[in-house]
């Protein structure tokens, strides 16, 4: 790890105000000296928009300007705050407030409630499906789990655009929202649902905001209170704030100016949670004096990367595109995007997973490549491709890396090792940091090499070799740190929620990975339907769907794929198309409505099952498959599943259930040993097709779905051992 790394990573506190300038580009310090007033600070993907709040906070604090106490910087995501207070306690800003607009909220709402409304504040329930589901049970309305999601959904967006019940049905239709039931029925819902919390003495997140808003509304000496803490307003992220969160700046900053507000409207893609750029779009009319800064210096992104960007939305059409910002990339010139077109969604999958692969053989780190999709549902595909390819990843989302069982246990045995210091025989004769936390994780199930597969041994390794790879960058950034100085920096990072890099490929929603990067990005499923999705019918909606693949594409450092499937299943008929908004971008596209292409040349591949690469000149022609049928019934299948078993989910199976025990046990055995989980080995209906038609040999198994090349070099002699009726394949532990 080169210098620049290490301080990047751990630099040395600013050992003056000026200092803290150090480094800044000229419309950054603009920024970062620009403390009193309004300020709003328009800024491009890349451009650097949070190193340069950061730094104003920590030059306004080190130069006596502002006091840390009297600073509120509010984001939207957890992380994005933790990331400014780590940051800021690095530039010797410590004691700045840095927090969601939920979280500055609760903790007012939970310090004035015993004054304002007496007694203590009600239990805040983390989730609302089961109230909805409760509610909708008490109106006699029937809903699945997709519709009380999207019913919850709806609550929460009225909730935040302060609509009430009795005029929900009027302000979807205004706002042009499809409404998962019929607008009287949601309406009703609401009403059943806001009762139901009274009984139950609960209150939900959108309540945290209503409530902080009507007690400084309210109650004037509880606002002049929390006018005279906080002075000074910093606002990341503006362009997704909601009717509500401005309504409860506004009362934070009573008639005051002193607010930054930070944002891009090319980057607005919550609109369906109440967000809106016009708050963003509009800071100039309500603040006629403001000091507005344009940050368009991309340091994140290659010129082909940003060339790309720049073309999508020089296609955009509204207001926010009206302002849309120019990126300029500081970067030297890298690879051109590459487009890829495959048969179905699993031959993309796999082509993307066999990609990945030589990435990594190649020496790209793991945790720099993204495969990013617009919908969840896209995921398990691309976990499946994986696997069977041998590449860790991780979901974007889940636990929170310091809330982790083994980074809990252990923070606990280093904290304890620290402790004892030399009276602990696991660290006689072990002298440098890096070599003490390798032997104290040793116990903890850190080995020198990581376990095969990729599921849950493999996941808790990530973790502790991560605690391992910030105990060596943390030596050699600060020389002669102890083991007592690491756990101290553990202890901060938790606090901030400033994690290290786990190592493995990133699986994310377009919408988690916003504020995120890696150096290779897979933006897949860029197909009609899909992107735009399909139910984005207004232009306003479309639009949004653009930003959306915008905000995909800028997550590029260096290399950007993007991919589509001609059908969603093999067999499937090829009817898909393209994204629109590839249209004049990617080569043989011809222009997007008249204008000249604006994305590079590119490169361009043909993915298709069985065949390879190529440029567009040398695509193979393709085929029509034939439709997969059911061996039952002979209806046409669709569904993953069925193709898999070759019949419908409800015709009868004719199933070996002694072969299909035998194979289960089997499987069981082979996931433990290389550490991954039972379906990377073969899925439940992989395990039941092949018990099905009990193949007698290696081209028959190879017909079966699931079964590739891969596993069946692995797999396929014991699977066809178990076949023919052979005990014991594969499950003796000492062979």
């Amino acid at each position: 790890m080169t210098a620049a790394t290490h301080s990047t990573l751990f630099p040395q506190v600013p050992d003056s105000a000026d200092a803290v300038l150090d480094g800044l580009d000229p419309e950054q310090r603009e920024v970062a000296t620009a403390l009193r007033g309004p300020v709003c600070v328009l800024a491009g993907a890349g451009t650097g928009k949070t190193r340069a709040i950061t730094h104003r906070i920590a030059y306004g604090v080190r130069a006596g300007i502002l006091q840390p106490s009297s600073v509120l910087a509010v984001t939207f995501t957890n992380r994005a705050a933790g990331e400014m207070r780590g940051r800021l306690r690095q530039l010797g800003a410590a004691g700045v407030q840095a927090r969601t607009f939920h979280s500055a909220a609760l903790r007012q709402l939970q310090y004035f409630w015993p004054k304002a409304i007496g007694g203590s504040l009600p239990r805040l329930v983390d989730r609302k499906i089961q109230l909805v589901a409760d509610a909708a049970a008490a109106c006699r309305i029937r809903l699945d789990r997709g519709e009380l999601r999207d019913a919850a959904a709806e609550i929460e967006w009225s909730k935040v655009t302060q609509t009430v019940p009795a005029d929900y049905a009027l302000a979807a239709a205004k706002a042009g929202r499809e409404a998962p039931r019929d607008p009287a029925e949601i309406a009703q819902l609401y009403a059943a649902y806001e009762d139901l919390k009274r009984a139950r003495s609960v209150i939900d997140f959108e309540d945290v905001l209503l409530l902080t808003v009507a007690v400084l509304q309210d109650r004037q000496d509880v606002a002049d209170q929390v006018r005279a803490q906080y002075q000074h307003f910093v606002v990341d992220e503006y362009q997704d704030v909601s009717p509500l969160q401005q309504r409860l700046l506004e009362l934070w900053l009573g008639d005051r100016d002193d607010l930054c507000v930070v944002g891009d409207a090319s980057q607005t893609i919550y609109s369906f949670t109440g967000a809106t750029p016009d708050h963003l779009l509009d800071f100039r009319v309500r603040h006629p004096g403001a000091t507005v800064v344009k940050l368009v210096r991309d340091y994140r992104s290659t010129p082909q990367v940003v060339h790309l960007a720049n073309g999508l939305l020089g296609q955009a059409r509204g207001r926010a595109a009206d302002h849309r910002l120019e990126l300029v990339s500081q970067r030297a010139a890298g690879p051109e995007p590459v487009y890829a077109e495959y048969a179905d969604e699993p031959a993309e999958a796999e082509g993307a997973a066999r990609r990945i692969r030589e990435l990594i053989d190649s020496g790209v780190p793991a945790a720099e490549i993204a495969v990013l999709f617009r919908t969840n549902s896209q995921s398990e595909t691309y976990e499946q491709a994986l696997a069977d390819a041998g590449v860790p990843y991780q979901l974007r989302g889940a636990e929170r890396f310091f809330d982790r069982p083994e980074v809990r246990k252990a923070g606990s045995a280093l904290r304890a090792a620290a402790r004892f210091g030399g009276n602990d025989s696991l660290l006689d004769d072990v002298v440098d940091l890096p070599s003490q936390v390798r032997a104290v994780l040793s116990g903890e199930g850190w080995t020198t090499e990581p376990p095969a597969g990729s599921g849950a041994v493999r996941e808790r390794w990530e973790s502790l070799a991560a605690l391992v790879g910030l105990a060596q960058d943390f030596a050699a950034a600060r020389a002669g740190a102890t083991l007592s100085d690491l756990v101290v920096e553990l202890d901060e990072r938790a606090g901030a929620q400033h994690a290290p890099t786990v190592q493995g490929v990133t699986l994310a929603s377009l919408h988690s990975a916003k504020g995120l990067e890696w150096d290779v990005v897979f933006l897949v499923g860029v197909a009609e339907g899909m992107m735009p999705i399909t139910y984005a019918k207004t232009d306003e909606q479309i639009e949004e769907e653009r930003r959306l693949l915008y905000v995909g594409v800028t997550r590029a450092r260096e290399r950007l794929h993007l991919s589509w499937a001609l059908a969603r299943s093999p067999g499937g008929r090829p009817s898909r198309r393209p994204s629109r908004f590839l249209k004049g971008l990617r080569p043989g596209s011809g222009t997007a409505g008249g204008r000249a292409a604006a994305g590079g040349t590119g490169g361009v591949e043909r993915g298709f099952r069985g065949g390879g690469g190529g440029t567009e000149a040398a695509v193979p022609r393709r085929t029509r498959r034939t439709p997969a049928r059911c061996r039952v019934c002979g209806r046409t299948l669709t569904d993953a599943g069925e193709m898999k078993l070759m019949r419908c989910e409800g015709c009868p199976s004719d199933m070996d259930e002694g072969v299909y025990e035998r194979l289960r046990e089997w499987r069981a055995v082979q996931a433990g040993r290389s550490g991954q989980p039972a379906f990377c080995v073969f899925t439940d209906k992989t395990l039941m097709a092949i018990a099905e038609s009990v193949p007698e040999d290696e081209r028959e198994l190879a017909r079966i779905p699931g079964v590739g090349a891969r596993k069946l070099n692995r797999y396929g002699a014991d699977v066809l051992a178990i076949c023919a009726g052979q005990e014991g394949v594969g499950l003796d532990e000492d062979d």
